[in-house]
């Protein structure tokens, strides 16, 4: 890991706080104690709640008492992976915002990462102003933020209310992760209008993932699949520029 916790990584955020004004929770996974340790520490002046584990099964078991808002989550434990891990706790917490941790660094490490369900992969060494900033930014998504002005958003049979944080398609209701979510709210906000995977990677990561615009290309086709499934397209692909959402013609 790159140095210290800076004044700026250490500061607090205010507004970062549950709907029912009760601190956030992070469940913090790794098997190196001396690393989960100034995480949880880091994480704790932010005002958070914290718990930590060390093995997967151990992860698993917290996240079930815990309830956890996100979860910092090695990929390398001793028992099973952290993709495991993640699995597991989907089905119990299916909108947990997952901030992948590991040594790993290969596009198909990062892949796997995310199409197991994760929201966001930074690589050891890392710096702990990048993962705060990450996570904040999960859970910022996952509408963590103390002053929200929400609205409802419709386009064709599909509405989203950003308070409740829930979408509907001609009455059904439609879940979906964090990044999902985010995802769709800004092509929601942008109707009509085609969206480049530069712009939807810097509005809705808020970071570049190291410059992998095939993220975008999984986040798409997996909202296609909630969203378009068995019915109208609202989601198009514009060949060489981008995603446009428009309701049928």
């Amino acid at each position: 890991m790159e140095g210290q916790p800076s004044a700026r990584a250490t500061g607090t955020a205010p507004g970062l706080q549950r709907a029912d004004g009760s601190p956030v929770r992070v469940l913090v996974v790794d098997d190196e104690p001396s690393l989960a340790e100034l995480l949880a520490s880091v994480l704790r002046y932010e005002g958070w709640e914290i718990r930590t584990a060390a093995t997967g099964s151990i992860a698993v078991r917290t996240a079930r008492e815990f309830e956890p808002d996100a979860i910092v989550l090695d990929i390398m434990l001793p028992d099973f992976d952290g993709l495991e891990v993640l699995r597991r706790v989907r089905t119990m917490l299916p909108h947990v915002c997952v901030l992948f941790l590991t040594a790993r660094d290969s596009v198909q490490d990062r892949i796997n990462g995310i199409t197991a369900g994760g929201d966001d992969y930074v690589t050891k060494p890392f710096s702990l102003e990048e993962v705060l900033a990450r996570l904040r930014g999960l859970l910022r998504r996952a509408g963590m933020a103390r002053a929200s002005s929400g609205t409802e958003l419709t386009v064709g049979d599909l509405t989203m209310d950003e308070d409740a944080r829930e979408v509907r398609r001609g009455g059904e209701r439609i879940d979906l992760t964090a990044t999902e979510f985010e995802l769709l709210r800004f092509m929601m906000r942008n109707p009509r209008r085609v969206l480049s995977k530069a712009q939807i990677l810097d509005r809705v990561w808020n970071y570049d993932f190291g410059g992998q615009a095939h993220v975008v290309e999984l986040y798409i086709s997996y909202l296609r699949k909630k969203v378009d499934t068995g019915r109208e397209p609202l989601i198009h692909t514009v060949r060489g520029v981008g995603y446009v959402l428009k309701p049928p013609a």
